[in-house]
């Protein structure tokens, strides 16, 4: 992976935006780092009962900060490689291509991912503040703040940052809660 500052801890002052998205770029790098410095056979390692790959982790996170980010958040296209995807002819298609690409590809999409989100992020952030309405409505009705997809983005990254630890113990036995401080991604 390649290095990517990771903003500051927040401050005693800072603000709610600010410690959202702290929480949340703490979990994507411990995410990261579950995920690292795997060949293909670690990265297409399963467990259990279970068919789940850090691979296909990878990517599905990667998707989700397209869905829930780009697309639900801030109104945009999925972009690549998405767009391209018929999920309703494939619909676990990127479990199931993360379980087949390279170390390096599926790093790459979720890295470009996360620098989209981040901007995007920003951006939604500055114009609606976190009580405004995301880009899209539930079913019932509700539409979510800017805050709500962002506490779900971190509940995202925690619920499978905990697969990863299963699988990655399993692979090699690195275990532990965050990453080391001398990680980047």
């Amino acid at each position: 992976m390649t290095d990517s500052p990771l903003p500051p801890p927040p401050s005693p002052a800072s603000t709610e935006a600010e410690s959202l998205i702290s929480v949340l770029e703490r979990n994507r790098r411990t995410f990261a780092w579950k995920t690292s410095g795997l060949d293909e056979n670690g990265l297409r390692a399963t467990t259990a009962a279970s068919s789940m790959t850090l691979g296909g982790l990878v990517k599905h996170v990667a998707l989700v900060e397209a869905d829930w980010l780009a697309v639900k958040l801030s109104g945009q296209a999925y972009g690549p490689p998405w767009e391209a995807v018929d999920f309703d002819a494939d619909p676990d298609w990127e479990w199931r291509t993360g379980a087949l690409d390279s170390p390096d590809d599926l790093h790459a999409v979720w890295r470009d991912a996360v620098v989209r989100s981040r901007g995007l992020v920003a951006e939604v952030i500055q114009d609606r503040g976190l009580d405004g309405p995301a880009s899209f409505t539930f079913a019932n009705g509700r539409t979510p703040t800017v805050r709500d997809m962002l506490l779900d983005m971190v509940e995202e990254y925690a619920r499978h940052t905990g697969h990863a630890d299963i699988l990655r113990e399993a692979v090699d036995g690195r275990v532990g809660e965050g990453a080391p401080e001398d990680f980047t991604f």
